[in-house]
């Protein structure tokens, strides 16, 4: 079974709108940001779309309430999902469900680059760091 996941220390958030459309080829952060910057594509109650971008790694953690499905747009990356070791890439699909332990560490020149939908919507208290 495949799982995944995302977010760091150092994090930059921006909301690029509701627009139904967005060419996920084109798109580049809106700031400039040291590790992780992640841009809202669309949120409503059931769930939240995110564009992220990982330059380096990013810290295990656990979302409680939520499940989140990740699509690879650019850049490689080495996933730990639960006790599962994976590498991921352009194309790759992965789902990660809710109470799941995981990772990233950036394995690409560029930095990766990943749609996640999170379902229900993603209000910001349910992310979980593990020591």
């Amino acid at each position: 079974m495949k799982h995944i996941f995302l977010l760091s220390t150092w994090i930059c958030f921006a909301f690029l709108g509701t627009n139904a459309q967005t060419n996920l080829i084109e798109l580049t952060p809106s700031m400039e940001y040291e590790n992780i910057n992640v841009n809202k594509l669309y949120d409503d109650s059931l769930s939240t779309s995110f564009v992220i971008w990982i330059k380096d790694s990013v810290r295990p953690h656990k979302h409680e309430y939520h499940t989140e499905s990740l699509y690879v747009v650019d850049g490689t990356a080495e996933m730990f999902i639960g006790d599962e070791n994976i590498t991921i890439k352009p194309g790759d699909f992965v789902t990660i469900p809710k109470n799941t332990v995981h990772s990233a560490k950036v394995t690409s020149d560029k930095a990766l680059k990943v749609i996640s939908v999170q379902a229900p919507q993603f209000i910001g208290n349910d992310r979980v760091f593990i020591e």
